[in-house]
């Protein structure tokens, strides 16, 4: 079980080191990051005030597990720059905990009812992840990134809030 927390800059060593390349740096963070990851690169992104990020801890110990953000922009609520840090941890249920957490989170605390979010085509365990929370490919978004010489292609997902409240 986790929780979240307010990402402060106590935490950000932690994200830091666990970005090791350029290629996990734009999975992470898309393009507004050029690697390697500053604490000035994440300073400049959370001093936007639509954008919250939150520390993940384990429950039974406290420690650090993951970092995750909500966007608010235009009547929607978009998630982002959601890490599962430690390679090992992956595929346990913890990013959909995440997902959850973080909907949670915004129907709870805002009015916005229209989430989305973007993963790389390739990324299908996370994709999955998502599915099973609830979200739904849009098929009409669709964005182009640049890394490392390659092109890959980001997919948007979208949910709405009261369906999911609803169904859950």
């Amino acid at each position: 079980m986790i929780y979240l927390e307010n990402f402060e800059k106590k935490d950000y060593s932690e994200l830091i080191d666990s970005v090791k390349n350029a290629k996990d740096l734009m999975q992470f963070g898309g393009p507004e990051f050029a690697f390697p990851l500053t604490e000035e690169q994440i300073d400049k992104t959370l001093s936007d005030e639509n954008r919250i990020a939150f520390r993940v801890a384990n429950i039974s110990n406290g420690n650090t597990i993951g970092h995750c953000e909500i966007y608010f922009y235009d009547g929607f609520a978009k998630l982002g720059r959601i890490l599962i840090m430690d390679k090992n941890q992956r595929g346990k249920g913890i990013g959909e905990q995440m997902v959850t957490l973080l909907l949670q989170y915004i129907f709870e605390n805002r009015k916005e009812r229209n989430i989305e979010l973007n993963v790389f085509d390739f990324n299908i365990g996370d994709q999955k992840c998502y599915e099973k929370v609830g979200f739904t490919l849009n098929p009409d978004k669709k964005y182009l990134r640049e890394v490392d010489g390659e092109t890959w292609t980001a997919l948007n997902m979208v949910l709405n809030l009261e369906e999911w409240k609803n169904k859950n």
